[in-house]
């Protein structure tokens, strides 16, 4: 599997751009990097949340 990159633009208003500055900025990242990451970050949360849904009705927990 290639991992190449790709471009992706956004629109979004000023405020929010500002909060993700600032978000980013407490974690000594770019605006991108962060964004990149907090994405990441929720499909990892999707992905495990999935596997503890798919494990609990194999074993039948409610």
């Amino acid at each position: 599997m290639s991992m190449g990159t790709s471009v992706l633009s956004l629109r979004m208003d000023g405020e929010l751009l500002e909060r993700l500055r600032h978000h980013a900025a407490k974690r000594g990242m770019s605006v991108q990097d962060y964004v990149v990451r907090t994405l990441i970050r929720d499909d990892f949360d999707q992905r495990f949340q999935t596997a503890v849904e798919e494990t609990e009705k194999f074993y039948g927990v409610n």
